[in-house]
């Protein structure tokens, strides 16, 4: 039976597994192997530290194939890297695609749907029967990725700027100012303005907690994740029906640190959906994007003959 290795690499953390049939060999996990966020030489540090102790605990030397979902894969040089790195752990087949190519495919099995990714970074894309893909969103972390871990990072402070000069309450500066250790106003603006500039997405989960809190500019912000969600979705199910003349409706998964961690964007995400579209189906359970990986992998092993 064929031995496969699927590999997720997320905007924070890199998932791998090994398994043969429906049989686990080995999990493993290090951080970012998305060059853009860690920089070159992290990430290749991180990608040979997951696949080094996954082999390690699946007490095998290499594997038929392997799959490897990663953002950015578009940029030069990436499947390039990835693939020789694969080579060395002794892989005999493998591909790398986008991150929303193994999340597509954990949740439809190579079937028409539409995923809405929402963790550090957010984007929707939709799939046609005949493999087309449609999107919205996903215009990267300064021009777009609305609904994302950083973008209710700068958009909560932006709020809570706003609200501090109409003299609004919000703990949100207050909040920031402790994570980031600037005790003035000055010292936090100076901060959130430089180049590169501190990490916005770290502060998701502190904006969660005061939104649970009632804080109200922060509960405003995830409202409005939510909101702009749920927009990106029926934007790429009106292409999907416009331009592949589908009748039926689209079923909807997704993903992402955002939708599953945050109640409240994840509740709004989905009465949001039921209002606009109400025989539209919505799966309640996150898809996991390494079970895509996996999938592909085995897909890849078998054609190998």
């Amino acid at each position: 039976m064929n031995v496969i290795l699927g590999i997720d690499g997320g905007g924070t953390h890199t998932r791998a597994s090994i398994v043969t049939g429906d049989r686990v060999l080995a999990h493993a996990e290090s951080g970012s192997i998305k060059r853009l966020r860690v920089g070159a030489e992290a990430a290749e540090a991180n990608l040979r530290a997951v696949l080094k102790e996954a082999f390690a605990k699946a007490g095998v030397s290499g594997v038929r194939a392997a799959c490897v979902g990663v953002a950015s894969v578009s940029m030069p040089g990436i499947t390039e890297w990835i693939t020789a790195v694969l080579n060395d752990f002794g892989v005999e087949r493998s591909e790398v695609v986008g991150d929303e190519v193994i999340a597509l495919d954990a949740a439809f099995r190579g079937g028409p749907g539409i995923l809405q990714i929402a963790g550090t970074g957010s984007n929707t894309v939709g799939r046609a029967p005949d493999g087309t893909r449609e999107g919205a969103g996903g215009w990267s972390s300064r021009l777009g990725d609305e609904g994302s871990g950083y973008w209710i990072g700068v958009n909560s402070l932006r709020r809570a700027l706003h609200a501090y000069d109409r003299e609004q309450p919000t703990q949100i500066l207050q909040k920031v100012g402790e994570i980031w250790g600037t005790p003035t106003m000055r010292e936090l603006i100076n901060l959130g303005d430089s180049t590169p500039g501190p990490d916005f997405a770290a502060l998701a989960p502190a904006i969660n907690e005061l939104a649970n809190a009632g804080d109200p500019v922060a509960q405003e912000t995830l409202a409005q994740a939510a909101a702009d969600l749920v927009e990106f979705v029926l934007l790429v199910r009106a292409k999907l029906r416009r331009k592949h003349n589908i009748a039926s409706e689209v079923p909807v998964a997704w993903t992402g640190g955002v939708l599953s961690h945050m109640t409240l964007v994840r509740e709004a995400f989905f009465a949001g959906l039921e209002a606009a579209a109400p025989q539209m189906p919505v799966k309640r359970e996150e898809v996991v994007s390494l079970e895509g990986a996996l999938w592909r992998a085995q897909r890849l092993a078998e054609t190998a003959g």
